[in-house]
């Protein structure tokens, strides 16, 4: 449990045991945090969070057996959104970044991470809502500078395209996404299509990315 004189409380969601222990002591020895609690998998936590302890981060990892990362971040974000997820994981691609970001987690951090780097991102979380390191930040640029051109960020959209851009930033297909528009599906086909031209983008990431970037989506 929290230690009186500490004030930021976090939990740690992860499988592996020893990982989870290496981490505490860890962080435990960072000044202002201490471990309020440990789980396995989304399941635990959840439990833990039913009995009221709430922490103030979950350092969660995103690959788990059973619940895992990502359901455990949608679950979180929906029931518990003043909780702050930091994601933890050895995978840095892209999709997998912008889908833990998409469901509600405030940072992403490498699973081999030096402890100044975690250190960092917590006070970033717990100061600035948000962490991305330089490394993760250019992983996810490299890999849209595979996709796309330079966005126009001086692009004038219509309302149509501007509500087609929100919903593409969720989990839904095109055509759940044609069912909340209620327009066809070659109708949305038609907005994505016509954003890609006008913004130089030529995938649904970079669409997410420029509303991102741009204020017309919020993590």
């Amino acid at each position: 449990m929290a230690d009186s004189s500490k004030n930021i409380r976090v939990a740690i969601v992860d499988d592996h045991t020893l990982l989870r222990n290496a981490l505490a002591n860890l962080i435990d020895s960072f000044e202002h945090f201490s471990v309020y609690f440990q789980a396995e998998n989304g399941e635990e936590l959840k439990e833990k969070l039913r009995l009221r302890f709430i922490p103030d981060i979950i350092l969660l990892d995103v690959n788990m057996p059973g619940m895992n990362g990502f359901e455990t971040a949608e679950w979180l974000y929906k029931n518990h959104p003043q909780v702050k997820v930091l994601a933890l994981s050895m995978y840095s691609d892209e999709a997998t970044i912008i889908r833990m970001l998409k469901l509600g987690a405030k940072g992403y951090i490498m699973k081999t991470a030096e402890p100044q780097e975690l250190h960092l991102a917590l006070k970033s979380i717990v100061e600035k809502n948000f962490y991305l390191s330089d490394y993760i930040t250019g992983k996810i640029v490299g890999g849209l500078n595979k996709n796309l051109e330079l966005p126009d960020e001086h692009a004038v959209l219509t309302d149509k395209e501007i509500e087609f851009l929100k919903l593409s930033c969720s989990e839904l297909s095109y055509k759940e996404i044609a069912d909340k528009m209620f327009v066809s599906t070659r109708r949305v086909e038609d907005h994505r299509n016509a954003l890609f031209e006008k913004l130089k983008i030529r995938s649904r990431v970079g669409l997410v990315m420029y509303a991102i970037k741009n204020g017309i989506f919020e993590i």
